[in-house]
């Protein structure tokens, strides 16, 4: 799986890059940029390895995901599967801390050489979509990027896309929620409190699509504008609706608490099938209608958006539930050092957040 990852990688980013798959430099661009994603998402994967053998807790190997064209990246990055308690709080924090860390460790200073060495040329319409920005990358940008002349944008070589796509998978896997790395941070700082938080940082995944779909439309309606670029601006606020809907299918299908923490689940109704089919159908609307000002297509879209929320608010999500809810540990205090380590691990996630992780 993982030769098949790298090769999804390289097939990805050269079918994606400027010269195509005809072009020998996309090929070689396409090798750089797997090498250094690949580095970042193994170190990444082997810090939580290693961290459960050293508390004994039974752990796999990664399993790189491949997804070609499907992800940007051409991978799903790789997961770890854990079986059995893990015994203390300490070993918690270690185990989903480690990973994260790891993967920081060399992700900032690709990050830092790439923003460095990345070309710069004169600004035009064709060039393309921009990445997102975080406190972190805009922290790097003043201390290692090139002076931007005006009309002039940066280009993002394949080790500087590569840095950029390992932070925003780590900021992905740091938000405090459930099984992800965040949420194994956060419950072994919080404990039980962490539960109820988990629901709030999920809602506000769709709080975020809102407030971000809005910021556009007011700032074209002030421009004068209207509705024109509707289309383009749900596009580039959807990524939080649609991991908000991700997180829903992966707590449902993944949950794994004792049966006593499933005290609010008995009138869940919707299921992961419907979720995925749902939010599939929306995300290929809005991609048809990017550029289209159709108002009755963007109506039905509304609408379809709508039952969807209206469905999790009757049997999902937006109702009273145990999906993130973090299964039992063994006991123990934290200690001085791994607290600190916690605080630094969810500061980074603070750090790492990006509002609009990509436009198009």
């Amino acid at each position: 799986m993982l030769v098949a990852t790298a090769a999804s990688i390289v097939v990805t980013y050269a079918g994606n890059d400027e010269g195509g798959f005809r072009a020998p430099a996309s090929w070689n661009h396409g090798a750089v940029f797997a090498g250094a994603l690949l580095l970042i998402l193994l170190s990444h994967e082997l810090g939580h390895y290693i961290a459960a053998r050293i508390h004994r807790v039974d752990a796999s190997l990664p399993f790189f995901l491949p997804m070609p064209f499907l992800s940007p990246f051409g991978t799903m990055g790789a997961v770890i599967r854990m079986r059995g308690t893990i015994p203390s709080r300490r070993a918690l924090l270690d185990i989903g801390a480690s990973g994260p860390l790891a993967g920081l460790v060399f992700a900032i200073p690709l990050y830092a050489w790439g923003i460095r060495h990345s070309p710069v040329v004169r600004e035009d319409a064709t060039l393309g979509g921009t990445f997102g920005e975080s406190l972190l990358t805009r922290g790097l940008d003043a201390l290692f990027g090139p002076h931007l002349p005006e009309g002039t944008v940066q280009l993002a070589s394949p080790i500087l896309f590569a840095a950029w796509a390992g932070l925003f998978v780590t900021m992905l896997n740091l938000l405090p929620i459930g099984q992800l790395d965040g949420g194994h941070v956060a419950y072994a700082l919080f404990g039980r409190k962490q539960d109820r938080a988990a629901l709030v940082v999920h809602r506000s995944l769709l709080v975020f699509f809102f407030v971000s779909l809005a910021g556009y439309v007011v700032r074209d309606l002030v421009s004068g504008l209207g509705f024109y670029h509707l289309g383009r601006h749900v596009n580039d606020s959807l990524f939080w609706l649609i991991w908000f809907e991700i997180l829903g299918v992966l707590g449902a299908v993944t949950r794994i608490a004792p049966p006593d923490l499933r005290r609010r689940d008995e009138g869940e109704t919707l299921t992961p099938r419907t979720r995925v089919v749902a939010t599939v159908l929306l995300a290929l609307l809005a991609a048809f209608g990017r550029e289209k000002t159709n108002p009755t297509l963007w109506a039905a879209w509304f609408v379809g958006l709508a039952v969807l929320l209206a469905m999790e608010v009757r049997g999902g999500t937006l109702r009273s539930h145990s999906l993130f809810d973090h299964p039992t540990v063994g006991a123990g205090d934290l200690g001085v050092l791994r607290t600190v380590v916690a605080v630094i691990a969810l500061a980074f996630f603070a750090a790492l957040f990006m509002p609009t992780p990509m436009t198009l």
